[in-house]
């Protein structure tokens, strides 16, 4: 039966959505560690490269300013060259100022330095400086209480040796105002980028939550016993993944149910059958409604056959219960397969005679003992050897025992109707049973084969099927050989 999809659409639902993502949802989280890594990369990236375009501006322009005083000291011969008005009016040209002094420190020449006359003795360390250095440049603050600026300069020597100095300067005001405006433009990149996660952050969060919260609804409408609810399908992704689990989970125990409650009404009916007649043929035996001492004793056989039926139904729920709360004791020993095999044949020969049904058993001449429970290895034989002669109306069960390497292995085959290829997956399944009218003719509680996988598992060993439709079935068991002990 389709399932019915249940979308997450609802405004009630999208506040409920955005009140989780906001909160201690994982998209919350997820977003919140997002923004904080393009953070962690923008910060330290936008540091970075305000110190590289620093760096680059000041090295440029310092660069630039000892190229100006080399062709400035290399041009002007003397302090007294009366040509020093022409490199004024050059100076302005070149967005650079300029100042030239003697060697007694007096301002010749400048090119309109605030705070600077010519005339002015400059102090002496500045030309202190320049006889130390050919070149230099830093940010100097020429006037007290005046503007700083980057400086370079360099001597000027005469035929008689230093006759006094040059410098080209370039204001420190005006190249923090350039930086400031590159600092402006990588600030409003890092910001739009900071948006821009923001935003997608806030998509991603988006298609992140709402099939989440789907997901959350109808699990929830699931545990409230709706199973036909649906997650819709999702993308090819693990969210996707996540949805098709969710409805596999809604089939299976939508399965699970249809199947428990068959289980409910066929064991019902099992337990009133027997119940029926043992309460219809006591009465006859009390009220002496038989004809004759042979009718008296079909009476008698009845009773205890449907006695018999009762108990084994009550003992396979009751091994069932123990197992389901693993509270089942096992006795593991060393345990020959085959003996117990020989057993279990024995007991059931009467019954295959009576039924036509040949049995056949055969065995290597060395077999490895097994470690497990021989009582419950002979209960997993029986079930098995009463299911077979159970199904096969006329013909042959045969019993092999066989030696693979590490491994012992019991099959038993039969030669009846056989498992439709749609059953054989479920067979081990508690409460299923295969052809359920055939089953309850039979006197088949579903349980049977339940008991025997999970008794094999409990001790190692696994339990397999193969069957084919109209020759039979296969059931294989094996166990781990246990080393150095043989028979």
């Amino acid at each position: 039966m389709p399932g019915r999809e249940i979308q997450w659409n609802g405004p009630e639902q999208g506040s409920a959505g955005l009140r989780r993502m906001i909160g201690k949802s994982i998209v919350a989280k997820l977003g919140v560690s997002i923004l904080l890594l393009v953070l962690a990369v923008l910060l330290p990236l936008g540091f970075v490269l305000n110190q590289l375009f620093t760096n680059f501006y000041f090295n440029e322009t310092a660069n630039e300013l000892m190229t100006l005083t080399d062709q400035y000291a290399d041009a002007i011969s003397s302090v007294e060259d009366g040509q020093l008005d022409l490199y004024e009016r050059l100076a302005s040209l070149t967005g650079k100022e300029l100042l030239v002094v003697d060697s007694s420190r007096i301002v010749v020449a400048d090119s309109g330095i605030p705070g600077i006359s010519e005339g002015e003795r400059m102090s002496k360390e500045l030309l202190s400086a320049l006889a130390e250095s050919a070149v230099q440049h830093k940010e100097t603050v020429f006037v007290p209480g005046g503007a700083a600026y980057l400086s370079a300069g360099k001597p000027i020597y005469d035929g008689s040796g230093l006759s006094g100095g040059v410098f080209v300067l370039d204001s420190v005001t005006e190249l923090n105002r350039s930086l400031a405006a590159v600092k402006q433009s990588v600030l409003l990149a890092g910001t739009g980028a900071v948006l821009l996660a923001i935003g997608f952050i806030f998509i991603l969060t988006r298609k992140l939550s709402m099939p989440l919260l789907s997901m959350e609804k109808v699990t929830r409408t699931i545990a409230k016993g709706n199973l036909e609810a649906r997650v819709a399908e999702g993308a090819d992704d693990e969210i996707g993944s996540l949805s098709d689990a969710i409805n596999d989970l809604a089939v299976e125990l939508q399965r699970i149910q249809v199947n428990r409650r068959q289980f409910f009404a066929d064991i019902s009916h099992e337990l009133q059958t027997p119940v029926t007649y043992l309460k219809g043929y006591a009465a006859a035996l009390e009220k002496n409604l038989y004809q004759t001492d042979e009718e008296r004793r079909q009476f008698e056989r009845i009773i205890a056959q449907e006695a018999s039926r009762l108990s084994r139904l009550i003992s396979e729920l009751f091994d069932l219960a123990k197992m389901e709360e693993g509270k089942i004791v096992l006795t593991m020993e060393a345990v020959d397969l085959c003996e117990i095999t020989e057993n279990v044949l024995e007991k059931m020969e009467i019954t295959a005679k009576d039924k036509g049904i040949q049995l056949e058993f055969r065995r290597p001449d060395s077999v490895p003992l097994i470690h497990g429970d021989g009582m419950r290895i002979e209960q997993i034989l029986t079930n098995l050897l009463e299911n077979a002669v159970k199904y096969t109306g006329d013909g042959t069960v045969k019993v092999t025992v066989r030696n693979s390497g590490d491994v012992v292995e019991t099959v038993v085959e039969d030669t009846g109707p056989g498992i439709p290829p749609a059953d054989l997956p479920y067979v081990f399944d508690r409460f299923y049973r295969v052809e359920k009218s055939r089953s309850r003719e039979h006197g088949g509680t579903g349980l049977g084969l339940a008991i025997v996988k999970r008794l094999t598992e409990l001790q190692g060993g696994t339990v397999s099927v193969t069957s084919t439709t109209g020759k039979g079935t296969a059931f294989i068991l094996s166990f781990s050989a246990m080393k150095e002990e043989s028979v």
